[in-house]
């Protein structure tokens, strides 16, 4: 539609120093003259455009012109600005590249110096380290069967290394710690459940809908901090001052207390599952388990299972 096209070549010039006419025209694959109505069409709403001739000439909009941006400072505008790229670099959406197009054109042009040396201050980037394009994928599937209210099929692997096929209402994506989660009604399980997104293999959206239940959980609320108190144990580490950064990474502070001879005793409440096992593993010998008991033998027969895979 014609006003999408004005709109669009607003927030460009808005958002760019100088366009071309020839670019505009490949950009929106329309004719020159078309290009030439639209600039003028745009001046007439009171925008004001001006042109330059040459091989550098283009057009821009007038350097203290701006968009109302209302209550919104410079700075406020540009964490918006962080956080939309943070996303888009994750889902690639080009939904989320126009809302920046939108966003960043209610930063006039005079600041707009100001606004790239802020840009250069925080970078978000929620993409993993490895998988970083089959995860898009992923996410860009689940996010379409929430918008359409679909539900999905999916084999999935548990911290158990259980294996199911699961069916569920896809209710939030939730970025947290060091990895993206689907939240969603299970219907295998009859009630709310987070899956792990690189555990969710096979993915399919279904051509049955769903509406959303009313009593959807807080997703931070709900499988997160809420652990059953029977499984948790009081765990006592000594800790070299080797690894400090990875216990430090970790560990709260408040749980850490720091000896004279930069060692550490770590204390703290965990639950006795096999991620906590495999976590004390990785410390190697700089972490000794001074309590519970149990938990040290643990710890020494799989160390010794491993001994026994290379003799």
């Amino acid at each position: 539609m014609k006003i999408d096209r004005l709109l669009a070549i607003t927030m460009l010039l808005l958002n760019r120093r100088r366009i071309s006419a020839k670019e505009l025209s490949e950009r929106f694959e329309v004719s020159l003259r078309t290009v030439y109505r639209d600039v003028e069409a745009i001046n007439q709403a009171g925008i004001p455009i001006v042109s330059f001739a040459g091989l550098s000439g283009g057009y821009e909009i007038m350097d203290q012109y701006r968009l109302e941006r209302q209550f919104l400072s410079l700075e406020e505008l540009q964490s918006i600005i962080v956080g939309l790229k943070g996303i888009r670099s994750t889902v690639g959406d080009q939904e989320i590249g126009n809302l920046l197009d939108k966003v960043g054109a209610l930063v006039a042009k005079s600041e707009q110096n100001t606004a790239a040396r802020l840009d250069d201050q925080l970078i978000i980037d929620m993409n993993p380290w490895r998988r970083g394009g089959e995860d898009k994928e992923k996410l860009n599937m689940l996010r379409s069967a929430i918008k359409e209210s679909r539900q999905i099929s999916f084999q999935y692997i548990s911290s158990q290394s259980e294996q199911s096929i699961r069916t569920a209402e896809p209710m939030s994506i939730v970025a947290k710690g060091f990895g993206w989660y689907l939240y969603g009604y299970c219907l295998l399980r009859q009630d709310f459940r987070i899956f792990r997104l690189n555990r969710m293999k096979e993915i399919e959206v279904l051509p049955e809908t769903f509406e959303r239940r009313a009593e959807v959980k807080e997703p931070f609320q709900y499988g997160w901090g809420k652990r059953d108190p029977s499984i948790l144990i009081n765990m006592v580490l000594h800790a070299q001052q080797s690894i400090q950064a990875q216990i430090e990474d970790y560990f709260q502070p408040q749980q850490i207390a720091y000896q004279t001879d930069g060692s550490m005793i770590i204390t703290a409440r965990q639950p006795d599952e096999p991620w906590l096992h495999s976590l004390l593993l990785g410390y190697g010998p700089s972490v000794r388990i001074l309590e519970p008991a149990h938990l040290a033998v643990t710890i020494k027969e799989k160390a010794e299972k491993i001994v026994q895979l290379y003799s």
